[in-house]
């Protein structure tokens, strides 16, 4: 019976590595859907996300099922309890990359992107991309000091974020108020990404660690 429970647990972990490289590609795609002002590629990860909210709903229930039939008690507990937690951020990232594409599909035929600032999405994606992919590492190994790397990651997602706005609020700026706010809400969108990132890395800290020390 035990086997069985510790089972479920090893099953909820690659759930959740499977949720990490679904947000990924749909991220990246998003990403490239911006740029180009690609309709289809838009279409397909708005479409898929649908794949990241069933796996969600699967990690939810299992959870809820095994606190009702096993009762965990100490790491077991912590396991089931950040498992939902990081269910539920990565749920959240997979919206993200969602809306990017909704602003793609939007403006299409053109690109939402002006020249002047592809490469600053262009990082932001790459910087997204890497977090993601560190963030399904440390899940699947419980690697404490390679969450602690995100921190870092994260802090340059900032800087392009406030780059971004320096763009915005340049009195050279000449594409108007309607590409401001697509820019606006897009830079939003790669920051909170990287910020869930974060979160799933710190609550794989305090499975390991017992410790919620975030400094």
């Amino acid at each position: 019976m035990r086997d069985a429970y510790h089972d479920e647990l090893d099953k909820l972990t690659i759930k959740l590595v499977e949720m990490t490289r679904l947000v990924r590609s749909a991220m990246s795609r998003a990403t490239t859907a911006l740029l180009d002002a690609d309709l289809h590629l838009s279409e397909s990860v708005i479409s898929q996300d649908e794949e990241v909210n069933r796996l969600y709903a699967e990690v939810e229930t299992s959870i809820y099922e095994l606190m009702a039939t096993q009762q965990p008690v100490a790491v077991d507990l912590r396991t089931v309890i950040t498992a939902l937690r990081m269910a539920a951020d990565l749920e959240r990232m997979g919206d993200l990359a969602e809306h990017i594409a909704k602003i793609a599909r939007m403006r299409h035929p053109e690109s939402a992107i002006p020249a002047e600032l592809r490469d600053t999405i262009v990082e932001m994606d790459q910087i997204a991309e890497r977090l993601i992919t560190k963030t399904g590492t440390c899940i699947a190994t419980r690697d404490v000091e390679l969450s602690k790397e995100l921190e870092a990651d994260d802090d340059a997602m900032d800087l392009l974020h406030r780059r971004l706005f320096r763009v915005l609020l340049s009195p050279n700026w000449n594409h108007g108020i309607e590409a401001a706010i697509d820019i606006t809400l897009a830079g939003r969108y790669y920051e909170r990404y990287a910020d869930h990132a974060v979160r799933v890395a710190r609550d794989v800290v305090y499975l390991v660690t017992g410790s919620r020390d975030e400094e």
